[in-house]
Protein backbone atom coordinates (compact mmCIF):
# COMPACT_ATOMS: atom_id res chain seq x y z
CA UNK A 1 0.00 0.00 0.00
CA UNK A 2 1.54 3.48 -0.77
CA UNK A 3 -0.05 6.53 0.96
CA UNK A 4 0.30 9.78 -0.58
CA UNK A 5 0.97 13.34 1.52
CA UNK A 6 2.01 16.62 1.30
CA UNK A 7 5.84 16.87 1.70
CA UNK A 8 7.89 20.26 1.35
CA UNK A 9 9.50 20.16 -1.66
CA UNK A 10 13.43 21.74 -1.66
CA UNK A 11 13.61 23.36 -5.37
CA UNK A 12 16.71 25.32 -5.17
CA UNK A 13 17.31 28.54 -4.28
CA UNK A 14 16.14 28.96 -1.06
CA UNK A 15 12.62 27.47 -2.40
CA UNK A 16 10.31 25.58 -0.29
CA UNK A 17 7.01 24.03 -1.76
CA UNK A 18 4.23 21.64 -0.61
CA UNK A 19 3.36 18.76 -2.78
CA UNK A 20 1.97 15.53 -2.66
CA UNK A 21 4.77 12.42 -2.15
CA UNK A 22 4.03 8.76 -2.16
CA UNK A 23 5.32 7.16 1.36
CA UNK A 24 5.28 3.05 0.94
CA UNK A 25 4.01 0.64 3.86
CA UNK A 26 7.60 -0.74 5.49
CA UNK A 27 8.67 -4.16 4.12
CA UNK A 28 10.74 -6.80 5.66
CA UNK A 29 12.64 -5.05 9.02
CA UNK A 30 11.48 -1.79 8.37
CA UNK A 31 9.16 0.88 10.01
CA UNK A 32 7.33 3.61 8.84
CA UNK A 33 7.48 6.49 11.15
CA UNK A 34 5.20 9.74 11.74
CA UNK A 35 7.61 12.69 12.09
CA UNK A 36 6.85 14.82 14.92
CA UNK A 37 10.07 16.56 14.69
CA UNK A 38 13.07 17.30 12.78
CA UNK A 39 15.97 19.88 13.81
CA UNK A 40 17.75 21.74 11.01
CA UNK A 41 21.09 21.61 10.25
CA UNK A 42 23.71 23.47 8.09
CA UNK A 43 24.46 20.39 6.44
CA UNK A 44 20.96 21.14 5.03
CA UNK A 45 22.24 24.54 3.10
CA UNK A 46 23.20 22.37 0.09
CA UNK A 47 19.62 20.89 -0.07
CA UNK A 48 18.22 24.55 0.29
CA UNK A 49 19.81 26.41 -2.01
CA UNK A 50 20.65 23.62 -4.36
CA UNK A 51 17.03 21.54 -4.46
CA UNK A 52 16.89 18.01 -3.67
CA UNK A 53 15.44 14.55 -5.19
CA UNK A 54 14.36 13.40 -1.71
CA UNK A 55 12.66 15.23 1.19
CA UNK A 56 15.57 16.12 3.59
CA UNK A 57 16.06 16.11 6.99
CA UNK A 58 18.44 14.12 8.79
CA UNK A 59 17.69 14.79 12.54
CA UNK A 60 14.06 13.21 12.96
CA UNK A 61 12.13 12.07 15.98
CA UNK A 62 8.93 10.57 15.86
CA UNK A 63 6.28 7.57 16.13
CA UNK A 64 6.24 4.23 14.22
CA UNK A 65 3.22 4.26 12.68
CA UNK A 66 3.34 0.53 11.33
CA UNK A 67 5.83 -2.14 11.57
CA UNK A 68 6.94 -4.44 8.56
CA UNK A 69 7.75 -8.49 9.03
CA UNK A 70 10.35 -9.28 11.09
CA UNK A 71 10.55 -6.98 13.48
CA UNK A 72 10.31 -6.22 17.33
CA UNK A 73 9.23 -2.33 17.69
CA UNK A 74 6.10 -1.78 18.71
CA UNK A 75 3.64 0.25 16.58
CA UNK A 76 3.49 3.73 19.05
CA UNK A 77 6.97 3.59 20.32
CA UNK A 78 8.85 6.99 19.94
CA UNK A 79 12.33 7.96 18.82
CA UNK A 80 14.91 9.14 16.60
CA UNK A 81 16.41 8.15 13.52
CA UNK A 82 20.48 7.11 13.41
CA UNK A 83 21.61 9.32 10.05
CA UNK A 84 23.94 6.22 8.43
CA UNK A 85 21.28 3.08 7.77
CA UNK A 86 24.55 0.65 8.09
CA UNK A 87 24.40 -2.55 6.77
CA UNK A 88 25.78 -4.19 10.53
CA UNK A 89 27.65 -6.95 8.84
CA UNK A 90 30.83 -5.22 7.67
CA UNK A 91 33.88 -4.88 10.07
CA UNK A 92 33.48 -1.50 11.03
CA UNK A 93 29.67 -2.64 12.25
CA UNK A 94 30.91 -5.54 13.86
CA UNK A 95 33.29 -3.70 15.50
CA UNK A 96 30.57 -1.46 16.60
CA UNK A 97 32.02 1.65 14.41
CA UNK A 98 28.06 1.68 12.44
CA UNK A 99 29.58 5.61 11.57
CA UNK A 100 32.39 3.89 9.13
CA UNK A 101 30.15 1.64 7.94
CA UNK A 102 31.58 0.13 4.79
CA UNK A 103 28.00 -1.13 3.08
CA UNK A 104 25.69 1.72 4.17
CA UNK A 105 22.39 1.43 2.40
CA UNK A 106 20.90 4.82 2.81
CA UNK A 107 21.94 8.49 4.43
CA UNK A 108 18.44 9.66 5.91
CA UNK A 109 17.06 13.10 4.18
CA UNK A 110 20.21 12.60 1.76
CA UNK A 111 19.99 9.24 -0.48
CA UNK A 112 16.51 8.62 0.64
CA UNK A 113 13.09 11.06 2.38
CA UNK A 114 14.02 12.31 5.52
CA UNK A 115 12.07 14.08 8.37
CA UNK A 116 10.68 17.06 7.09
CA UNK A 117 8.16 15.33 5.44
CA UNK A 118 5.07 13.79 7.74
CA UNK A 119 6.31 10.17 7.44
CA UNK A 120 9.86 8.55 7.32
CA UNK A 121 10.69 4.86 6.17
CA UNK A 122 13.81 3.52 8.09
CA UNK A 123 15.54 0.34 8.91
CA UNK A 124 14.56 -1.09 12.66
CA UNK A 125 18.16 -0.77 13.30
CA UNK A 126 18.77 2.94 12.75
CA UNK A 127 15.53 3.17 14.75
CA UNK A 128 16.69 4.65 18.44
CA UNK A 129 13.89 4.34 20.63
CA UNK A 130 13.36 7.13 23.01
CA UNK A 131 11.52 6.84 26.88
CA UNK A 132 8.02 9.01 27.57
CA UNK A 133 10.02 11.52 29.80
CA UNK A 134 12.11 13.04 26.45
CA UNK A 135 9.83 16.08 24.77
CA UNK A 136 9.80 14.93 20.86
CA UNK A 137 11.75 18.22 19.86
CA UNK A 138 13.77 17.62 22.47
CA UNK A 139 14.94 14.25 21.37
CA UNK A 140 16.45 15.61 18.36
CA UNK A 141 19.44 16.41 20.40
CA UNK A 142 20.24 12.96 20.98
CA UNK A 143 21.31 13.60 16.99
CA UNK A 144 23.76 15.68 15.97
CA UNK A 145 23.95 18.50 19.29
CA UNK A 146 24.94 15.38 21.65
CA UNK A 147 25.72 12.46 19.67
CA UNK A 148 28.65 14.41 17.09
CA UNK A 149 29.74 16.49 19.97
CA UNK A 150 30.03 13.36 22.54
CA UNK A 151 31.64 11.76 19.86
CA UNK A 152 33.93 14.42 19.41
CA UNK A 153 34.98 14.37 22.99
CA UNK A 154 35.70 10.49 22.79
CA UNK A 155 38.06 11.18 20.10
CA UNK A 156 39.85 13.74 21.59
CA UNK A 157 39.76 11.30 25.11
CA UNK A 158 42.13 8.77 22.90
CA UNK A 159 45.14 11.56 23.01
CA UNK A 160 44.53 13.45 25.79
CA UNK A 161 43.20 13.19 29.44
CA UNK A 162 44.08 15.97 31.58
CA UNK A 163 42.06 18.71 30.06
CA UNK A 164 42.24 21.75 31.51
CA UNK A 165 41.00 24.43 28.95
CA UNK A 166 39.46 23.82 25.56
CA UNK A 167 38.79 26.04 22.89
CA UNK A 168 36.11 25.42 19.80
CA UNK A 169 36.02 27.04 16.60
CA UNK A 170 31.94 28.14 15.62
CA UNK A 171 29.39 28.77 17.94
CA UNK A 172 26.92 27.13 15.49
CA UNK A 173 24.87 24.19 16.55
CA UNK A 174 27.53 21.84 16.60
CA UNK A 175 30.09 24.54 18.61
CA UNK A 176 26.87 25.24 21.35
CA UNK A 177 26.75 21.09 21.55
CA UNK A 178 30.08 20.93 22.38
CA UNK A 179 29.97 23.45 24.41
CA UNK A 180 27.67 21.60 26.79
CA UNK A 181 28.90 18.34 26.33
CA UNK A 182 32.54 19.99 27.26
CA UNK A 183 31.35 21.02 30.35
CA UNK A 184 29.59 18.15 31.33
CA UNK A 185 32.51 16.08 30.50
CA UNK A 186 35.03 18.17 32.24
CA UNK A 187 33.75 19.94 34.75
CA UNK A 188 31.27 23.27 35.10
CA UNK A 189 34.65 24.87 36.37
CA UNK A 190 37.10 23.88 33.35
CA UNK A 191 36.69 27.16 30.61
CA UNK A 192 35.58 26.42 27.46
CA UNK A 193 36.55 29.46 24.72
CA UNK A 194 34.29 30.19 21.53
CA UNK A 195 34.71 32.13 18.43
CA UNK A 196 32.58 32.76 15.79
CA UNK A 197 32.13 35.74 13.31
CA UNK A 198 28.56 36.09 14.57
CA UNK A 199 27.95 38.20 17.23
CA UNK A 200 24.11 36.81 18.53
CA UNK A 201 25.53 33.05 18.32
CA UNK A 202 28.68 34.29 20.66
CA UNK A 203 26.16 35.54 23.32
CA UNK A 204 24.24 32.97 22.79
CA UNK A 205 27.39 30.54 23.53
CA UNK A 206 27.91 32.74 26.78
CA UNK A 207 24.62 32.06 28.31
CA UNK A 208 25.69 28.18 28.22
CA UNK A 209 29.35 28.89 30.37
CA UNK A 210 31.80 29.49 27.18
CA UNK A 211 33.81 32.53 27.29
CA UNK A 212 32.95 34.46 23.63
CA UNK A 213 36.37 35.30 21.38
CA UNK A 214 36.62 37.44 18.44
CA UNK A 215 38.58 35.86 15.39
CA UNK A 216 41.34 38.58 16.41
CA UNK A 217 41.37 37.36 20.03
CA UNK A 218 42.31 33.67 20.50
CA UNK A 219 45.41 34.64 22.27
CA UNK A 220 42.90 35.24 25.39
CA UNK A 221 42.43 31.63 25.03
CA UNK A 222 45.68 31.40 26.12
CA UNK A 223 46.66 27.42 25.00
CA UNK A 224 44.07 24.92 25.27
CA UNK A 225 44.52 21.60 25.86
CA UNK A 226 41.79 19.97 23.48
CA UNK A 227 40.68 22.30 20.27
CA UNK A 228 37.49 21.52 18.20
CA UNK A 229 36.87 23.15 14.95
CA UNK A 230 33.15 23.06 14.19
CA UNK A 231 34.02 25.70 11.29
CA UNK A 232 35.18 23.51 8.36
CA UNK A 233 37.62 26.74 7.75
CA UNK A 234 41.20 26.34 6.96
CA UNK A 235 42.35 29.21 8.91
CA UNK A 236 40.06 28.18 12.18
CA UNK A 237 41.89 25.32 12.09
CA UNK A 238 45.48 26.73 11.28
CA UNK A 239 44.35 29.13 13.70
CA UNK A 240 43.46 26.62 16.57
CA UNK A 241 46.88 24.43 16.14
CA UNK A 242 49.13 27.72 16.63
CA UNK A 243 47.33 28.37 20.26
CA UNK A 244 46.81 24.41 21.14
CA UNK A 245 48.75 23.31 24.11
CA UNK A 246 51.87 20.65 24.35
CA UNK A 247 50.48 17.73 23.82
CA UNK A 248 46.91 19.08 22.67
CA UNK A 249 44.62 17.71 20.43
CA UNK A 250 42.73 19.51 17.25
CA UNK A 251 39.31 17.31 16.80
CA UNK A 252 38.06 18.75 13.34
CA UNK A 253 34.40 17.91 13.09
CA UNK A 254 33.07 20.01 10.72
CA UNK A 255 33.25 19.22 6.73
CA UNK A 256 34.94 21.75 4.47
CA UNK A 257 38.12 23.10 3.61
CA UNK A 258 41.41 21.53 4.58
CA UNK A 259 44.64 22.18 6.62
CA UNK A 260 48.22 22.48 5.75
CA UNK A 261 50.47 20.62 8.80
CA UNK A 262 54.28 21.13 8.99
CA UNK A 263 54.86 17.88 10.29
CA UNK A 264 57.86 18.73 12.54
CA UNK A 265 56.71 21.92 14.16
CA UNK A 266 52.58 21.45 14.43
CA UNK A 267 53.34 17.58 15.31
CA UNK A 268 56.73 16.12 16.71
CA UNK A 269 57.92 18.61 18.80
CA UNK A 270 54.66 19.99 20.44
CA UNK A 271 53.41 15.80 20.29
CA UNK A 272 49.78 17.37 19.17
CA UNK A 273 47.51 14.88 17.08
CA UNK A 274 45.15 15.92 14.53
CA UNK A 275 42.19 13.89 14.60
CA UNK A 276 38.86 13.49 12.42
CA UNK A 277 35.37 12.85 13.96
CA UNK A 278 32.77 11.64 11.68
CA UNK A 279 28.94 12.04 13.48
CA UNK A 280 28.94 9.11 15.67
CA UNK A 281 28.36 5.80 16.66
CA UNK A 282 24.90 3.88 17.15
CA UNK A 283 25.62 2.18 20.18
CA UNK A 284 26.52 6.04 22.09
CA UNK A 285 23.15 6.77 21.77
CA UNK A 286 21.85 5.22 25.03
CA UNK A 287 25.02 6.90 27.12
CA UNK A 288 23.47 9.69 25.37
CA UNK A 289 20.12 9.51 26.65
CA UNK A 290 20.87 8.98 30.02
CA UNK A 291 22.88 12.85 29.77
CA UNK A 292 19.58 13.91 27.99
CA UNK A 293 17.32 12.62 30.84
CA UNK A 294 19.34 13.69 33.30
CA UNK A 295 20.23 17.41 31.76
CA UNK A 296 16.96 17.87 30.18
CA UNK A 297 16.30 21.14 30.89
CA UNK A 298 19.80 22.09 29.83
CA UNK A 299 20.41 20.87 27.00
CA UNK A 300 17.00 22.10 25.36
CA UNK A 301 17.94 25.15 25.40
CA UNK A 302 20.76 24.68 22.65
CA UNK A 303 17.29 25.03 20.51
CA UNK A 304 16.77 28.62 20.05
CA UNK A 305 13.47 28.65 17.79
CA UNK A 306 10.80 26.32 17.01
CA UNK A 307 8.50 26.06 14.04
CA UNK A 308 5.59 24.53 12.75
CA UNK A 309 6.00 22.42 9.55
CA UNK A 310 3.94 24.73 8.03
CA UNK A 311 6.50 27.60 8.26
CA UNK A 312 9.76 25.12 7.33
CA UNK A 313 10.38 28.03 4.96
CA UNK A 314 10.69 30.44 7.10
CA UNK A 315 12.80 28.62 9.75
CA UNK A 316 15.25 28.44 7.05
CA UNK A 317 15.72 31.90 6.75
CA UNK A 318 15.88 32.57 10.02
CA UNK A 319 18.80 29.71 10.59
CA UNK A 320 20.77 30.57 7.40
CA UNK A 321 20.72 34.28 9.42
CA UNK A 322 23.31 33.05 12.12
CA UNK A 323 21.00 34.13 14.70
CA UNK A 324 20.16 31.10 15.89
CA UNK A 325 20.81 28.21 18.35
CA UNK A 326 19.28 24.88 17.15
CA UNK A 327 15.86 25.22 14.98
CA UNK A 328 13.43 22.47 15.38
CA UNK A 329 10.57 22.20 12.85
CA UNK A 330 7.59 20.49 14.27
CA UNK A 331 4.43 18.88 12.97
CA UNK A 332 1.43 17.47 14.57
CA UNK A 333 -1.69 15.20 13.47
CA UNK A 334 -0.03 12.50 11.74
CA UNK A 335 0.19 9.67 14.28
Amino acid sequence: MTRTALAPKFTGAGTIEFAAHDYADPGPGQLLLAVQANAVCGTDRHQYYDGSSVVPGHEAAGTVLRAGEDTSTAVGTRGVVFLMDFCGECRSCRYGATNQCFAKRADMGFSHDGGYGPYELVHESNFFPVSDDIEIGNATMLLDVMGTSCHALGRAALVRQDVESVYIAGAGPIGLGLTVMSKLAYGADVPVYISDLSRWRLDFAESFGAIPLTAGDLQAAGNPDVAFDSSGKESARRAALDILSKRGALICVGHGEGVTLNVSDDLISPEHAVLGSEYFRYDELPGNLALLQEHQELISRVISHRFDVSEVGEAFRLFMSGETGKVVVTQEGVV
